[in-house]
């Protein structure tokens, strides 16, 4: 047991976004969070889409709680995957629980749907944004973005091979000689080098392209060929790793080189984002009527708008026998592994919020200070505040109202590494 006193209790609520099979804590990280004094809550089949039964957590030594209201009522922190603009649909029935001087520590979709933070703010509540960690060593280890660009990059592969009417690797059989499939990756920050992993391990022939001239190294040495084009690049990146936007000029040279590339493709995979913009197009109908009949487009930025022009968030659609696959909330779709990472990560930013036994608001501390959205009634986090068009002197009235967001579904920009300068 830790000196921790008075214990905090940490709540883990089911997930209500529709498809989420993610949850904020596994009965691991529970027991871990349990031995160094925290009473932990988690609600009834919250783990159940994980594969992690009531039952496991009961034996890691945590509570089951049933009912939603009580759990929120009784947690001094609260641990989610999805919060604020990441649960645009339901986020407001979590408000009605929550309270003056609680801890919520989640994903929340900060710069693409911030006017989420104003009920949070009305409330008291103390809210952190996982997706804004600093890019700092000392921050890896707690990075959520990384962790789900891991899957994401893993997962996408497996979709595309799934899709292509061809195998990945060359096969010499009796029947002869079968060419590898040429997979291609628009992006390689850990999405894409992930996906250039798998590809590779598959057996195909890899090549990808990225704005950094300084990840070429990082393709090779996986196996990928890197793709080089003539274009300035050296305002691709702005402070803390995060990806800039770049011009439309800049954008149809990009589409012009690349078309040759993806003309001779199996498969595609784009997976370039810019926090809080729509993505960028990279692959326009006019390149997709270039590709060959059975080919295979994948892409990770589909709940942004997507990097090709004709993808459909959620969808699988057939332009001219070219497969284009907008694959929706994808980290999902492995939710045992990417729970555990998830874990991991938000435990480790708990452990370094929490000092004595009591939540410790360092404002001199990066990772703290950038990742905090509100406290006591006020958005405090400068970027978000800008987006909203705030001052630096005005607050948030409690008497406004909690401001709905757009119905669509926003997932973790994790599966797209939105750190990188894709």
């Amino acid at each position: 047991m830790s000196d921790m006193t008075p214990s905090l209790t940490t709540g883990v609520p089911r997930e209500t976004l529709d498809g989420e099979s993610r949850v904020a804590l596994v009965p691991a990280t529970a027991q871990a969070l349990i031995k160094q004094g925290y009473q932990v809550q988690i609600e009834t089949g919250a783990g159940l889409a994980a594969g992690y039964l009531d039952e496991a957590y009961t034996n890691a030594g945590a509570t089951i709680v049933s009912n939603r209201s009580e759990l929120f009522s009784n947690s001094d922190i609260i641990l989610q995957v999805r919060a604020a603009g990441a649960n645009s649909d339901n986020y407001s029935q979590d408000l009605d629980l929550l309270s003056s001087g609680k801890v919520v520590i989640a994903h929340c979709e900060p710069l693409a749907e911030p006017e989420a933070f104003r009920g949070y703010a009305d409330k008291g509540v103390t809210l952190f944004a996982l997706e804004l960690l600093p890019r700092i060593t000392r921050a890896q280890s707690m990075d959520v973005l990384s962790s789900m660009a891991t899957i994401a990059g893993y997962k996408a592969v497996l979709i595309a091979a799934n899709a292509l009417p061809r195998m990945f690797p060359m096969m010499m059989t009796a029947a002869g000689t079968l060419k590898p499939a040429k997979v291609f990756i628009i992006g390689a920050g850990v999405a894409g080098l992930q996906a250039i992993a798998t590809a590779k391990r598959l057996g195909a022939v890899v090549s990808a392209y990225d704005l950094r001239p300084a990840v070429k190294e990082q393709v090779e040495s996986l196996g990928g060929k890197f793709v080089e084009m003539e274009l300035d690049t050296g305002t691709s990146e702005q402070k803390g790793g995060y990806a800039k936007e770049m011009g439309e000029e800049f954008y149809r040279k990009q589409r012009e080189m690349m078309s040759k590339v993806i003309a001779e493709s199996d498969v595609v995979i784009t997976t370039a984002a810019v926090p809080g913009k729509k993505s960028p197009i990279l692959v326009t109908a006019e390149m997709v009527q270039g590709m060959k009949p059975g080919t295979v487009i994948v892409d990770l930025a589909c709940e942004k708008g997507g990097n090709c022009e004709l993808t459909v968030n959620g969808q699988t659609i057939d332009s001219n026998g070219v497969k284009i696959i907008g694959p929706k909330n994808i980290t999902s779709t492995i939710p045992d592994h990417a729970s555990e990472m998830y874990s991991k990560n938000i435990t480790t930013f708990l452990k370094n919020l929490v000092a004595d036994g009591a939540v410790n608001i360092n404002m001199e501390d990066e990772i703290i200070a950038d990742t905090l959205i509100t406290r006591e009634g006020e958005i405090v986090q400068p970027r978000v505040r800008e987006i909203l068009g705030m001052t630096a002197a005005e607050t948030v009235t409690e008497e406004s109202a909690p401001v709905e967001t757009s119905t669509s579904e926003t997932s973790p920009s994790e599966t797209n590494d939105e750190r990188t300068s894709e």
